[in-house]
């Protein structure tokens, strides 16, 4: 092959390689907005869980009851706007980088599939750029779920005496104004840390999915309903191991005044509200995750196919 051949080969290469790169990344945007949309009632009563103090816990139906009471049905939905818009925007982000770092591992060691820590530094490589590019989307969502402004000492108006009438829900914009007038424009980066730490969800998410599929694909083709399995499986056990900093990063997003570090405040809530503390609203959140990550990859599968497709007509047309 002469070099300008082979020059033209890679160039075609990168091209067709940048061009399934973004096939995944919208695919994964389009599954993330429509598995969220299905189970955000459950995000709520988790969030709001994670960031009230020990004294207000309820159960999660007492929880939903009081939301419905006080806010009705809209009240399950506060900061549903800001949500779908921040997980379509993390989702395309995450599998635009993952697909490009695995594809990068891929041609490095020539191997069809990846060992499990290549596909664990290629995770680690997109949420690190994810959790940069997304955070003030989480801060503002996090502010809006949790409804700060009604209660200052909890986070939430969960505990007696709260206000029995119904308050508007504060705007997306009206919120990031907010937080930039009254703390600052660094505050949207706030719990940025726990949040690189919990880089480490989606890593053993998708090594565990990961691994499962190459599995599977030795025995049979893997359909929507093998990828819905096999991701809630892989949720399952991330979101157990890291749920500790996910109260964590949920705290530091709706605090006012001076941030404490990551393990002050995991050592704080021990010592304050006990381990328990650490895992507030776990069961409405692993109830969530594991759905969400299950319709996720169902849909993901069934939309990148569809833009495939779609692409090789275009092509041949």
């Amino acid at each position: 092959m002469s070099d300008k051949s082979e020059i033209q080969a890679k160039a075609n290469q990168a091209v067709e390689q940048s061009s399934d790169n973004m096939a995944h990344a919208m695919a994964g945007a389009g599954g993330g907005l429509l598995s969220m949309a299905l189970t955000y009632p459950l995000i709520t009563l988790s969030t709001r869980a994670q960031v009230e103090k020990k004294k207000a816990h309820t159960g999660t139906v007492a929880a939903a009851k009081r939301i419905l009471d006080r806010e009705g049905i809209a009240g399950l939905y506060a900061g549903m706007e800001s949500a779908l818009f921040g997980i379509t925007v993390t989702n395309f982000v995450y599998y635009y980088w993952y697909e490009f770092s695995k594809a990068f591992f891929q041609r490095s060691t020539k191997k069809t599939y990846l060992s499990t820590v290549e596909n664990m530094a290629a995770g680690a490589l997109a949420g690190s750029a994810t959790v940069f590019l997304t955070n003030p989307i989480w801060v503002v969502n996090t502010r809006m779920t949790a409804r700060q402004s009604q209660s200052q000492e909890s986070g939430l108006p969960t505990t007696e005496g709260e206000k029995s009438q119904k308050e508007s829900a504060p705007s997306t914009v009206g919120t990031l104004m907010k937080i930039i007038k009254e703390d600052g424009f660094m505050r949207l980066f706030a719990g940025v840390l726990p949040a690189l730490v919990l880089v480490m969800n989606p890593i053993l998410q998708y090594t565990v999915y990961e691994r499962l599929k190459q599995m599977l694909e030795k025995r049979r083709k893997v359909g929507a309903t093998d990828s819905f399995l096999l991701g809630a499986l892989g949720k399952l056990v991330a979101t157990s191991i890291t749920y500790p900093y996910i109260t964590v990063k949920s705290r530091a997003h709706v605090a006012s005044g001076k941030q404490e570090g990551m393990i002050a405040s995991l050592r704080r809530i021990v010592k304050e509200e006990g381990v328990g503390g650490l895992y507030g609203g776990i069961g409405p959140k692993v109830t969530q995750s594991v759905i969400t990550a299950a319709f996720l990859f169902a849909f993901k599968d069934v939309l990148y196919d569809a833009t495939v497709k779609a692409r090789r007509k275009v092509a041949k047309a």
